[in-house]
């Protein structure tokens, strides 16, 4: 069921680990106490026979007997005093070993702390996995909430218990049929109805826990890993998400992004939306793959933005799609991508580079007010509904070589600012330039317009070049 099937760990200190703060003594060993004692000795020795002799040099009587005496006195008192240096040290010496064995004792009772933190962890886990991996569905149930108090309440352990929520979503699912009028098939389909309210209540603490808005609820910017996992009504809306590895997945029903923030790589390759997505105001802030990606009803990505590159080649879109007033900060690509429905690209900004190389439009396209500030490539697209370019700005190149536009191709106000190339286009109607601005005489070299190969004495003036614009 999971990655991993080990209970999770805790960190505790080693009992040997000494603190920095408090360090033990070498220990004194009973010479270096006796050389300390014959060192004091030596010490008031010479400091009564260098004030005996020289300082009562040419003293007499009762002055040299005084002398004498106060030398003695001095002697002893330097004697004395180095064995209260010495007591002092002795003292410090017991206070520091009292010291460290009250922090040898509090750091031992920490690891048993810690030790008995860990134990009660992995048995909770243990126990979690054990009701999750029940026959029963209730039992599955009380296994979810035990793993969300386990992960509430330890917070080191929050993304462990998402790996295991993910990997039971990632466990093989076929939603229920209708009912059966055999009562043994009934109850077959009555326990993949219970399945299906586990795998609900599996989704929804996963989603309710990756929000922000939830305060203490909230358990961090966590990565998912859904590979080829079965999802119903999967909402993330309002979420933060790490690494999103959600390849293959099956997104049955409606699925919601809608202001969900993937602050890693986020993988949809292969995934197939059955129902309405919502990709509104989402952000990508690493690069983003929806390539070979299937979605079977509306897609929207209405104000979302791709601050790297974003990967929808070979994607289908089997109804109507939304990228309106999108941003694509690197490149875009869409080659060979199939737009099944009406496609709507209104006002989206293409900042770099954008490949729509082969790819079909089986109904309307809309780029109004597009801006592609880098190279636009539409070699080889099929536009067989209306194209509407208008108001579009091509700041660099755009590429419609062999381009097909079975229907009206509409680039009314259109701005190209670089070299334009219709070259082995074909157009059944002509297209509609009125008011298009081109820094360059557009190429139509073998290219049919409305049935007609291109002649261009006939459409010199048509598209000839606006001298205002800027080259």
């Amino acid at each position: 069921m999971t990655d991993d099937p080990r209970p999770p760990t805790v960190t505790a200190p080693s009992p040997n680990m000494t603190s920095p703060s408090v360090r033990r003594l070498p220990e004194l060993t009973r010479t270096a106490m006796w050389s300390t004692a014959l060192a004091i000795a030596v010490l008031t020795a010479a400091v009564v026979v260098a004030l005996w002799w020289p300082a009562t040099a040419g003293l007499n009587g009762p002055d040299l007997v005084k002398a004498r005496l106060d030398a003695l006195k001095v002697g002893l008192s330097v004697g004395v005093g180095s064995g209260g240096v010495v007591a002092l040290y002795l003292a410090w010496r017991r206070q520091h070993s009292t010291e460290v064995a009250l922090s040898q004792q509090e750091r031992t009772a920490d690891d048993l702390r810690a030790d008995a933190v860990e134990r009660r962890i992995t048995e909770l886990y243990l126990k979690a996995a054990e009701l999750l991996g029940s026959e029963k569905a209730p039992v599955r149930l009380s296994g979810l909430y035990a793993l969300e108090r386990l992960a509430q309440d330890n917070g080191s352990q929050r993304q462990t218990i998402v790996n295991v929520l993910c990997a039971y979503l990632r466990m093989p699912y076929e939603a229920p049929g209708p009912r059966p009028g055999d009562a043994e098939q009934r109850e077959q389909h009555r326990a993949v109805i219970q399945e299906r309210e586990v795998r609900l209540t599996a989704q929804r603490l996963l989603c309710d826990h990756l929000k922000p808005g939830r305060d203490i609820a909230y358990w961090g910017r966590l990565d998912l890993d859904l590979t080829g996992a079965h999802l119903i009504d999967f909402n993330l809306d309002d979420a933060l998400i790490g690494t999103g590895i959600l390849r293959n997945v099956t997104f049955a029903g409606r699925t919601d992004f809608t202001r969900a923030v993937f602050s890693g790589h986020t993988d949809l390759m292969g995934a197939c939306f059955t129902g309405k997505a919502l990709f509104v105001r989402t952000t990508f802030t690493k690069g983003a793959w929806l390539s070979d990606t299937t979605f079977q009803g509306p897609a929207t990505f209405a104000s979302t933005t791709f601050k790297e590159h974003a990967d929808f080649r070979e994607a289908t879109f089997k109804q109507s799609s939304k990228f309106t007033e999108m941003v694509f900060t690197q490149s875009a690509a869409f080659s060979k991508a199939t737009f099944g429905g009406e496609t709507y690209f209104h006002g989206t900004t293409f900042t770099q580079d954008t490949a729509f190389t082969g790819a079909t439009f089986a109904d309307s396209i809309l780029f109004v007010e597009a801006d592609f500030n880098g190279r636009a490539a539409f070699d080889n697209t099929h536009f067989r509904g209306d194209a509407f370019f208008t108001r579009a700005t091509f700041t660099r190149n755009a590429l419609f070589g062999e381009a097909t536009f079975t229907r009206e191709a509409h680039f009314a106000n259109t701005t190209f600012l670089r070299e334009v190339s219709f070259g082995k286009a074909t157009f059944t109607k002509d297209p509609i330039v009125a008011g298009a601005n081109f820094a360059r005489p557009p190429v139509f070299t073998e290219a049919t317009l409305g049935g007609k190969p291109y002649s261009a004495a006939e459409k010199t003036s048509t598209y000839s070049p606006k001298p205002s614009q800027p080259d």
